[in-house]
């Protein structure tokens, strides 16, 4: 069977990509450009949907020890602290959806993902590896690595990043497109956040220019701390534009947000160190050409690098994992794979609603930044419509079935 497939990138979508095809009975080799597998960064939310996906592949205990469950989602004004709205999680949302609302650490989910891969005889996993370039063959693809080396595969797919060289391959430079936000990322221990934080909530502040998102990760013994402010990387951050590692300091944090209430005032003092991200991204996706032509697909970051603002990054990539494990299985008991058929039906399937997610989340980095009159209009309707503003059915209900 033509079942050996190429995985750019050992990320959070590059293992569960390599999790949903090696269930199915294909072999696959994760090539991962770093020298250890590794997780940056700090907290992340999965939805219903994402976490329905995890559950599938028999993850949810591995999930339950290292996530924690969050019971609401609250929104209060930066500035007075004005409770704006709440979102009921924790038990409602698993009788609503069926499956929990998880927050936890980047490095948890990845670690998850990894010890899961590693139980599959047929993935093998390469560090210090990343392809440059590659090129179609007869019966599939041939990828170049940067240190020269040959990999044929029948399939390829590129789960390496806003900045992916497969993407690059498949579509041309393109540059990524700036958002004129900074992410200034740290964690808390929970006994030193301020005590009317501490709750199992999640919590978002939102001020002109500004927002910032805090809660708890490691079964609650910690929180993640997310400001978000309108500016870009100067000389004085260190590190290339790609880096995702620049130097940060608190002053510049203050000065970008102004005067905030006590409150928040609190949280961002609480943060022992900060990690400083720019926000970039590309135009939400256009056509089914841009997730897959081919032998060779985009999953994850490569194909639709999102905003925040909806808190969907992990989750889709998860959830286009779970598409090609899907469209795989379909297939198992047919004979030689057609690849450029299978792909165009992952991308067919795929490309709208990543889409979606990617024009929600810019719409909502408007909304959470707002000032002047939509500022107004904002805090009016959260409200009057709390609950119905802040739920997704759309989204959490996901994700969707393969098309034929």
């Amino acid at each position: 069977m033509n079942k050996n497939v190429l995985v750019a990138g050992g990320g959070i979508g590059g293992l569960a990509c390599a999790l949903a095809m090696a269930r199915t009975g294909a072999s696959v080799n994760v090539m991962e450009q770093a020298s250890a597998f590794g997780e940056v960064g700090a907290g992340l939310q999965l939805g219903p949907n994402a976490v329905r996906v995890l559950h599938e592949w028999g993850l949810t205990e591995a999930l339950r020890a290292c996530a924690a469950f969050p019971e609401s989602l609250r929104v209060c004004d930066a500035r007075s602290a004005n409770s704006l709205g709440r979102l009921k999680l924790g038990a409602v949302v698993l009788a609503r959806y069926g499956q929990p609302y998880a927050t936890l650490h980047r490095a948890d989910l990845h670690k998850l993902l990894l010890d899961a891969v590693q139980h599959q005889s047929k993935v093998a996993l390469s560090l210090s590896t990343r392809i440059a370039s590659f090129e179609a063959t007869a019966n599939g693809v041939l990828a170049h690595t940067e240190d020269g080396r040959e990999v044929i595969g029948d399939a390829l797919i590129g789960c390496d990043g806003l900045w992916s060289q497969v993407r690059t391959g498949l579509l041309g430079a393109q540059p990524v497109r700036s958002s004129g936000h900074l992410a200034y990322r740290g964690m808390v221990a929970a006994n030193d956040m301020p005590i009317g934080c501490r709750g199992n909530v999640v919590t978002a502040w939102l001020g002109p220019k500004l927002h910032v998102v805090h809660y708890p990760v490691r079964g609650g013994d910690w929180f993640n701390v997310v400001a978000v402010v309108h500016g870009v990387l100067g000389k004085g951050h260190g590190e290339p534009a790609e880096s995702w590692t620049h130097e940060a300091h608190v002053a510049d944090l203050k000065r970008a947000m102004g005067k905030v209430c006590e409150g928040l005032a609190g949280v961002i003092d609480a943060v022992p160190e900060w990690k400083l991200w720019a926000l970039n991204d590309r135009p939400p996706m256009r056509g089914p050409g841009e997730h897959a032509q081919g032998c060779v697909a985009l999953l994850g970051d490569a194909a639709h690098p999102l905003r925040p603002y909806l808190a969907q990054g992990a989750a889709m990539a998860i959830e286009d994992a779970w598409t090609l494990g899907r469209l795989l299985q379909e297939t198992a008991d047919q004979g030689p794979l057609d690849w450029p058929s299978l792909l165009n039906r992952y991308a067919r399937t795929r490309w709208p609603r990543n889409a979606r997610v990617q024009a929600r989340s810019q719409r909502n980095g408007t909304i959470f930044h707002a000032t002047g009159l939509l500022r107004l209009g904002r805090n009016l309707g959260l409200g009057l419509m709390g609950e119905r503003l802040m739920d997704n059915p759309w989204l959490y209900s996901g994700p969707p079935h393969p098309i034929r």
